[in-house]
Order: structure tokens, then C-alpha cells, then sequence
């Protein structure tokens, strides 16, 4: 009979009681369909006095992290951040232990490190509960997509601001009162910062883009922007125009070599498919030169799906233990090594609002500034379609500007322009327009 895998748990939060739970009630069902017997061995958190959703067995408990690595086989870092999180994992792996991770944070900025770390001790680190909850976005890259070459990622990856994005557009509500009730529903955390900045979207993207292409990320070189700006009107304009707008990750090769790497609020064609990706959920896109178009959809977040996501990764760790003494790794986090060079500047369609007098001239001034920095007019949408929208008429009128496409420097050089002429009221609005076809 095949040994037991001891597995220990660091960090007890929703996720990490998630994964405590279902391999407690769920180990003998688990084990009739691997034939692995899971054990669990030691979970670590700080404070065992906090109320949760299921109550672990009181000899598992401990707050020392160290204990559970030195009692596993296999090591669960749920604790999440940087710090404590890093010692933890990078010790398991000194210790060739294999280690499982749902942490994008500590992965976005020294995911290539800790794989190398791994590597080095002939071990194996995984982490699909880090992006996407319980859709298999990194089984794909790693293994559906192995034998494909990613041109581009396109990807709602936060459910948070899925959710607020989709309440303004249907119930038109202002985006501070969106929020409100997301946090009212759960879905938002007291402090959503890293949600409405697009900073939790930026770490998925990175992971993903160290898996479709190879090398090592710098995250501080990742464009991020939130949702904080966001107005209503600009998304009720877009879907008349027919577009949808999502904070969209993006992770795409150009013929140079470079990557872009982008977070963004991003206008999307309804012919997109990821247009009708509403609420909490997520989607994705991934195109490449074989298998095409390939999308991804589903529950993004919670603590169920992501600690499916965690098992599935202990599972596959526990079978090589179990039945081969050791585990492997199908495409490691920076299986290429290099330092992926990152484009400083992107090119892209744009949709750009000026609050202006409304008076002779104003349309002729702003498109000279325009055609003096090469970019041309797609489209302008007409005084009269758009103040349908607004409560009342008044001397300050909305003008709609759709761009060809165009350097993000040169558009931004032009709209800091345009906003010091003295007919524009109030600050820009620039949103992108991605419509490349899938």
C-alpha cells in the first residue's frame, strides 16, 4: 500500500479553511480516485480564536509555521503578502519539499526567483489557485499550450470590478455607489484598494505572461489603471456605440520582440466574447499560433474555488510523491531563462471625452492638436445622440472622439494639450478600445 502524503497548511483564512475543509471531509473520495491517501498533518495560522466557516480539529492547530514544514510532505502557503509568505515558501523548497501556493502577490514580483529556487532543489512550486479561482488558466498555459505559441492574453480576472462595472452599466449607478454594494454583497473587501486600482488584475496578468512567454517579469513595469474614474456616461455611451467596458488584463507579442503587459478600463466590441462576462465572474482569451482562439470562463474568486483549485495542485503533487518519490513541474514560471522586455509604450485605439463649450471652433482646434501629434479621427459622435443622456442642456456639452490607432505617449501628449485650451471644462476622459478580432 502506498504511503500517506502529509500535507500542511500555512494560513488559515477563507481560502485556507476552504482547503482544510474539503481535504478533511473529502480524503476518502479522493483517495478511491487517486488511490493516494492525503493526510493532513499541521495548519498554521496566527489567531485559532477567530470565528470561521469550518472548524478545524484542535490537534491540527499550531501557530508555527515552522512546525507544518517540518511535518509535511507537501507545504500549503495560504497566509498571503510578502514577508512571512516568502520565508515560508522558500524554506519548504530548501528543503526540497514541493509547495503549493494561491498567492499572486508573491508571485507577480518573485515568481522567477522561487521557481529557480525550486528548480535548484529538484522540487516543484504550483500555484492554479492564484489566478482565476477555479478556472484552469495555468493547467492550460502549462499544458494545453505547451505545444502553442501565445501571441496575446486578453482577461477579465477580478470579480470585484466585474461586479461593480456590470452594476453601473445595468442599473446605472454611480460608481461609488456600485462599490458600496459589493462590499454590502461581499464581494468587495472594506478596503478594495487593491481591486478598484487594478493592482490584484496586474499580478494575475504578470503570472500569466511569465507562463504564455517565458523570462522573468518586472512588475513595476506593468501599466496599471483602476476603476475609480469611471463614469457612467462614458459607459452608457460605449454601449450605444456598441462596446462593452471591462477592466481588462493584456498580455500580447509584438513582432519586436516586446511585450506588452497592461491593466486598464477597456472599451470591448460585443463581438468580443468576453463582452457578456457579467457580475463576479471571470473570463478569458487566450489566441495562439495552433489551437486559436480559446476561451475561459467562470467563477473567479471565493473560497470554494480557489481551494479547488489548491487541491488540484496537492493532488497532482501527492500522486508523483506517492507513486514515483518525487514530483515534477510542466512548464515552471519562467521556463525561459531571461528577463522579458517589457514595451514603455503601447498602441491602441482610444475614446477620449472633452467637456466643452458648446460654441463654433471647438471641434476644428481639438483635431488640429490631434493631426499635429499624427493621430487621426475615426469618428466624432454628434451633439444631439449624445445629450439624450445627460439630465439637462447647458453651455458645457460633451464631445466624443474615437481615434485610429495610436501611441499611448503621443495621446496623452495631446490630451494634456487639449485640456489647456480654454474652452475645455473639466479633465479628459481617454479610455482604450481594443478590437482586434478573435
Amino acid at each position: 500500500m502506498a504511503k500517506p502524503v502529509r500535507v500542511g497548511i500555512v494560513g488559515c483564512g477563507t481560502v485556507g479553511t476552504g482547503v482544510a475543509q474539503i481535504l478533511l471531509t473529502k480524503g476518502e473520495e479522493i483517495e478511491k480516485k487517486t488511490g493516494v491517501k492525503l493526510v493532513v498533518s499541521k495548519i498554521a495560522t496566527r489567531n485559532w480564536n477567530k470565528k470561521r466557516f469550518f472548524n478545524v480539529p484542535e490537534p491540527l492547530r499550531t501557530t508555527d509555521w515552522k512546525e507544518v514544514v517540518q511535518n509535511s510532505d507537501i507545504v500549503v502557503e495560504l497566509i498571503g503578502g510578502i514577508d512571512t509568505a516568502k520565508e515560508v515558501v522558500e524554506t519548504a523548497l530548501k528543503m526540497g519539499k514541493p509547495v503549493v501556493t494561491a498567492n499572486k502577490h508573491l508571485l507577480a514580483e518573485f515568481g522567477y526567483e522561487i521557481a529557480n529556487l525550486a528548480r535548484e532543489n529538484d522540487t516543484a512550486i504550483l500555484f492554479e489557485g492564484a489566478v482565476g479561482g477555479g478556472i484552469p488558466l495555468v493547467k492550460v498555459l502549462k499544458e494545453t499550450l505547451c505545444s502553442n505559441e501565445v501571441s496575446e492574453i486578453q482577461g477579465i480576472l477580478n470579480g470585484t470590478t466585474n461586479y461593480i462595472l456590470t452594476k453601473m452599466e445595468k442599473e446605472n449607478l454611480s460608481f461609488e455607489e456600485a462599490l458600496l454594494q459589493a462590499q454590502e454583497k461581499g464581494y468587495a473587501e472594506a478596503d478594495p484598494t487593491f481591486d478598484i486600482e487594478g493592482i490584484d488584475t496586474a499580478h494575475k496578468i504578470a503570472i500569466l505572461a511569465m507562463l504564455a512567454f517565458g523570462g522573468k517579469v518586472d512588475f513595476s513595469q506593468v501599466f496599471v489603471e483602476g476603476i475609480t474614474q469611471v463614469n457612467v456616461l462614458d459607459i452608457k455611451l460605449g454601449m450605444e456605440m456598441g462596446y462593452k467596458l471591462k477592466l481588462l488584463a493584456i498580455a500580447k507579442r509584438r513582432d519586436n520582440g516586446e511585450i506588452e503587459i497592461r491593466v486598464h478600463p477597456t472599451f470591448i466590441p460585443l463581438s468580443n466574447p468576453l463582452s457578456n462576462v457579467d457580475g463576479v465572474f471571470n473570463g478569458i482569451l487566450f489566441k495562439s499560433d495552433y489551437l486559436g482562439q480559446l476561451k475561459l470562463q467562470g467563477a473567479g474568486a471565493g473560497a470554494y474555488p480557489t481551494a479547488t483549485a489548491v487541491v488540484q495542485d496537492i493532488i497532482q503533487l501527492a500522486v508523483g510523491l506517492s507513486r514515483y518519490g518525487k514530483v515534477c513541474d510542466v512548464t515552471p514560471i519562467g521556463w525561459a531563462n531571461r528577463r522579458l522586455k517589457i514595451a514603455k509604450d503601447f498602441y491602441s485605439r482610444y475614446y477620449l471625452r472633452f467637456d466643452v463649450e458648446d460654441k463654433p471652433g471647438v471641434l476644428y482646434k481639438i483635431a488640429q492638436i490631434l493631426a499635429s501629434k499624427g493621430i487621426s479621427i475615426a469618428g466624432v459622435l454628434q451633439q444631439e445622440w449624445i445629450l439624450k443622456f445627460l439630465p439637462s442642456r447647458s453651455e458645457v456639452v460633451p464631445l466624443i472622439i474615437l481615434t485610429h490607432k495610436a501611441y499611448e505617449s503621443k495621446i496623452k501628449s495631446a490630451v494634456e494639450e487639449i485640456e489647456k485650451l480654454p474652452f475645455v471644462r473639466s479633465k479628459p476622459v481617454l479610455i482604450r478600445v481594443e478590437e482586434e478580432k478573435y
